[in-house]
């Protein structure tokens, strides 16, 4: 007697034609970015249910405020008020400084001059995976924030974004083992490169000849080659130093100044050219109008906004 249900192929066949058609999935996305475009829409679409998430968080804190004793409420504004004093005055200083700098650089013939945009950002949330060390955060392309961005921090330099989309984007931490940054030292202004450690806020020297005058305690700042990080901003202090003889470079590692497990809120950074750039105008041709309009800063250096930075821009994980 004929079955009704006619017999189909075979598990093995079924489990061959699945594995095919995802390697080939894989594949044609790894080389040819065909599924870039499906994952910004897949992107955007979880947006909203990561602001939801974090939701709960911001409740909870402006409940914490709203219960705060009226006494400590005041012994913290009085704290905050001689803190501001001392800023200020610190600042008049600072000032006078910069404007002393700008003058001394000018006369050297220095192109670098310190006027960089700069936009508060939040972490919303921290990659779970072991072996990646990345942040999202809740800006992204409709803020201006373009691949390839410094972020920092209060502390020093926190990494740079490796990302973006419509309304957040992904920051790959200074600590990746696949980021990497030029330094120098600024005992001595030596120049060397950096890389994450990968753990423990930890950032390896490589490719260093061990007597190259480099000692324990050296504090390391951004050199500024490359053009992606700002020159001059703290990235970590030499903790140790040693060599081999059978080695042809020395081991050195360092700390990094950042506390990259207590990170909430972030800097983002235009460099001054492209600061520069958002400012030119370009009125000379009949150019469309940007589909985005340009979000201002809360908290800026420079009263610029924020610049339009096309969205194939790529990260080079190596800071060139």
């Amino acid at each position: 007697m004929k079955p009704i249900f006619g017999r189909g192929p075979s598990l093995q066949l079924r489990l061959f034609l699945a594995i095919l058609l995802s390697a080939s999935l894989m594949l044609a996305d790894s080389r040819l970015g065909a599924f870039a475009n499906i994952r910004y829409l897949l992107n955007s679409a979880v947006a909203p249910l990561q602001y939801a998430a974090n939701l709960p968080r911001e409740m909870l804190d402006v409940l914490r405020g709203q219960f705060s004793s009226h006494q400590r409420l005041l012994t913290e504004n009085k704290a905050l008020k001689r803190d501001l004093l001392v800023m200020k005055s610190n600042v008049l200083l600072l000032d006078q400084l910069q404007q002393e700098n700008q003058r001394l650089r000018s006369l050297l013939g220095s192109p670098f001059v310190r006027d960089e945009r700069k936009m508060v950002a939040e972490v919303m949330a921290v990659d779970s995976d072991p072996y990646s060390y990345q942040v999202m955060i809740n800006k992204g392309r409709v803020d201006g924030v373009y691949e390839g961005q410094p972020v920092i921090n209060d502390k020093g330099i926190v990494g740079q974004v490796s990302y973006v989309g419509a309304h957040n984007s992904r920051v790959l931490l200074l600590i990746d083992p696949t980021n990497a940054i030029p330094v120098q030292v600024v005992r001595n202004d030596i120049r060397v490169i950096a890389t994450g450690g990968g753990r423990n806020h930890q950032i390896l020297l490589e490719h260093v000849p061990s007597s190259t005058d480099i000692k324990k305690g050296d504090l390391l700042v951004s050199s500024g080659l490359g053009g992606r990080y700002p020159e001059g901003y703290p990235v970590a202090r030499v903790t140790s130093f040693s060599f081999d003889n059978k080695r042809p470079f020395a081991q050195i590692t360092a700390k990094a100044t950042v506390q990259f497990d207590r990170l909430r809120y972030l800097l983002l950074v235009w460099p001054t050219d492209r600061v520069k750039m958002s400012t030119e105008p370009a009125v000379t041709e009949a150019a469309p109008a940007p589909l985005v309009a340009p979000v201002v800063a809360p908290v800026t250096t420079t009263t610029t906004t924020a610049p339009v930075v096309p969205a194939s821009n790529k990260v080079n994980h190596a800071n060139q």
